[in-house]
């Protein structure tokens, strides 16, 4: 296993990190345990975690696996998405109760949606508890998990609160999340990578996504992480593990990885761009809208109807659990043209947008 700093933290953790939002039979804490412990066992000592995650479960798989290790063997991150600080504090000392640790290691101020919601967690005391509990010693480091788009999300690191952040980044999105990551490197901040094979789509369509294999990476899974740690400013690509086999082929692909060259690295962007044949990169030159659409997200989302064969769940989804954005705003669009005219792919914009459901049934 290959391990990087993470930041200017002092802590070196493993290039591919444990998410735990993903377990095959959650209802089962010592089967799922045991998927952790197997992981530790591989080298892998970041796992992820946070309190909804399968169906609220997540957190005690979690301790009930760290009580039988050793504390120095591994290091925890959870997540608070509360604005008001006695509620963080009291998300804190529940999460701190059921992980059986003293202190969590990375807690991230969990989902931060756009600047508006970053001064909500500012104005509400929850910046301000998490600095405290900190001081206290009950948290290592403070760090945000963000949906923001790039030039947003610096401005927040510019700030110098956080010593790391978790992003979306994958082959699909990257264009998205250039800026940020960019700044975040510049910046010395450690870069977690959340949803590095693009939430399944990459695994799920392996002819599409063929062009990402190298000589050391032959399945398009270890070839998408490959792309993300090809990136010198990413310190770990965080994977939702659901069993053992898994995780083995992840840990292989960490093992038999050597970095992209800047040639290497320039042909597959570029295949990337000719291969999404429809796909939305992301890239954000559609905006701004007029009517305040956010247009690269629910292009986004509008990825997930031609990936998935027309599953409109899986659009629903996204909207919900990825960009927390609501169908309807989609339907607000005027059809200036604008967007169009700057799009560099020269997408439908209107239509798709027109074309995105409400709801299941549609």
């Amino acid at each position: 296993m290959l391990y990087r700093p993470f930041g200017k933290t002092g802590k070196n953790i493993s290039v591919i990190s444990f998410g735990g939002m993903r377990f095959s039979a959650p209802e089962n804490r010592e089967e799922s345990a045991d998927t952790l412990l197997y992981a530790q066992q591989q080298g892998i000592n970041y796992f992820d975690t946070a309190p909804i995650y399968c169906d609220d479960r997540s957190e005690d798989i979690f301790g009930y696996a760290f009580r039988q290790l050793p504390r120095e063997s591994f290091y925890v991150s959870t997540k608070c998405s509360q604005a008001k600080g006695e509620d963080l504090r009291k998300s804190l000392e529940r999460s701190l109760q059921r992980l059986g640790v003293e202190q969590i290691d990375f807690l991230y101020i969990w989902h931060l949606m756009n600047p508006a919601d970053w001064e909500k967690r500012k104005q509400g005391g929850a910046i301000e508890a998490a600095l405290k509990a900190q001081e206290e010693g009950l948290i290592g480091h403070l760090l945000c998990s963000s949906h923001m788009e790039g030039e947003d999300l610096s401005k927040v690191l510019d700030e110098k609160i956080f010593e790391g952040v978790l992003l979306g980044y994958n082959a699909i999105n990257f264009p998205y999340r250039r800026a940020a990551v960019e700044q975040a490197g510049k910046q010395g901040i450690g870069i977690v990578t959340m949803n590095p094979l693009g939430g399944g789509l990459i695994p799920q369509n392996p002819d599409r996504f063929a062009f990402l294999k190298t000589d050391t990476a032959n399945d398009v899974v270890s070839a998408a992480l490959q792309f993300n740690l090809s990136q010198p400013a990413i310190t770990t690509a965080l994977v939702g593990f659901a069993n053992t086999r898994e995780i083995d082929q992840a840990v292989e692909a960490a093992d038999n990885f050597v970095p992209y060259n800047e040639q290497q690295q320039r042909e597959i962007q570029k295949n990337i761009e000719v291969s999404f044949d429809g796909l939305c990169t992301g890239c954000g030159y559609c905006l701004p809208c007029p009517v305040d659409i956010p247009i690269p997200k629910y292009l986004d989302s509008y990825n997930q109807l031609i990936l998935t064969d027309g599953n409109q769940q899986a659009v629903l989804d996204r909207y919900r659990f990825h960009w927390d954005i609501t169908p309807q705003q989609a339907k607000e669009c005027i059809a200036c043209g604008a967007c169009e005219e700057r799009c560099t792919q020269h997408l439908p914009i209107i239509q798709r947008l027109a074309e995105l459901p409400l709801r299941a049934s549609e």
